[in-house]
């Protein structure tokens, strides 16, 4: 039988029966999904195939878009003064905890960048199987900017690993601050806009709509800000995120829309980005020496810096909701497989450190996704809000 074949069916059968064993397992699709993908891709049934990782990449791209719909920037401008300085005294610990714990021990200016990293694409997985609980509500609004904050320092660092701190490094500085300023105007031209013309935004989605109206807009604003970041040499996950947002923001009357969108994005595309993402790990990999416990002591540090962090919250939350939002913040596997193998290709980290982030990406979506159940069946046994 023909490779391609096999590829195919093997991906089918994988996306078919991920949410059967999910449930005999009791545990989340998205871990199944990775681990199964790196089993077939082990044992030869899954290969490189060019078709493949474009459709996983834009399986990736449309999970950040997704994750970007789960955010109102309106509401998110709303955000009282307090709760932003929250948001703010939580991302400078990580990243001074990062920066501290990198130099004491002598890890390298890499993983002060590696280990803070937070993205949203898992949080909105989440959403999808807990529904908009508050620690979910916040942690996509906290998530949301420390995504921001994530993505332009892996943009920068992007750019400063492949040409170093010269011309090519500026430009990219002055693309992104530039392509920022110009969203920013944008959209506030575009709350402007539809205050004033409210009908606009109604009939570009128009409430009875038997030519799919919303989704073909939504993928064109998709597409054009993905394109955008293409031309401007950018993170394409940030012109992905970017066109979330507007989804949300400015056509609030169709509420159902993110549903929609997620429907289709988890039943098909983002399946094959975590099937590919199993993949890419080789399983002989095990066989390095110490490989399990820098990828457990990585694990171990994300997920601790980031609980302690969301202690923070405890006053909007509570204990228990806030340790779920850490806990969120903790598989931030698409952002940091991407600045792994960035720093990888170019000798920044070596092949033991590769495959161990690599792996801690893996036991961090795992360990998090099952303890995360486990909390809130505690907290629903118990009736905690």
């Amino acid at each position: 039988m023909n490779d391609n074949v096999i590829l195919i069916v093997t991906i089918s059968l994988i996306i078919i029966f991920s949410p059967f064993f999910a449930k005999l397992l009791k545990l989340p699709t998205t871990p199944i999904e990775i681990i199964l993908g790196s089993i077939f891709g082990y044992i030869g049934f899954i290969h490189e195939e060019h078709l493949f990782s474009i459709v996983a990449e834009f399986g990736f791209l449309y999970l950040m878009f997704i994750a970007g719909t789960e955010i109102n920037l309106k509401k998110v401008l709303k955000t009282p003064k307090e709760l932003i300085k929250k948001i703010l005294f939580y991302l400078t610990f990580l990243y001074m905890f990062s920066i501290s714990f990198s130099l004491y021990f002598d890890l390298g200016k890499i993983f002060m960048v590696l280990l803070p990293l937070i993205s949203v694409g898992l949080v909105a997985a989440l959403s999808k199987e807990y529904g908009k609980t508050p620690w979910l509500e916040l942690s996509m609004t906290v998530g949301g900017i420390g995504e921001v904050v994530s993505i332009g320092i892996l943009t920068l660092t992007s750019a400063a690993l492949k040409s170093g701190f010269g011309l090519g490094f500026l430009e990219t500085v002055f693309a992104l601050v530039l392509f920022l300023l110009f969203m920013l105007l944008l959209f506030r031209a575009m709350q402007l806009f539809f205050w004033w013309f409210p009908k606009v935004s109604i009939a570009l989605m128009p409430h009875e709509d038997n030519k799919e109206q919303d989704i073909r807009l939504s993928i064109g604003i998709f597409f054009l800000l993905v394109g955008a970041m293409l031309y401007l040499h950018l993170e394409l996950a940030f012109g992905a995120f970017l066109a979330g947002i507007f989804i949300p923001t400015f056509f609030e009357h169709k509420y159902e829309l993110p549903e929609k969108l997620a429907s289709f994005g988890f039943g098909f595309l983002i399946p094959i980005f975590f099937i590919h993402i199993g993949y890419s790990f080789n399983l002989d990999a095990f066989e390095m020496d110490g490989l399990i416990y820098k990828a457990l002591l990585i694990t171990l540090v994300m997920i601790g810096m980031r609980v302690i962090a969301s202690l923070a919250f405890i006053k909007e939350l509570g204990v228990t909701n806030s340790i779920l939002m850490g806990l969120s913040h903790s598989m931030p596997l698409t952002l940091l497989i991407a600045m792994a193998t960035l720093a990888f290709d170019v000798n920044s980290i070596d092949t033991l450190h590769y495959y161990a982030f690599i792996l801690a990406s893996l036991f961090q979506v795992i360990s998090v996704m099952i303890v995360i159940k486990l909390i809130n069946n505690y907290k629903l046994k118990r009736g905690i809000e």
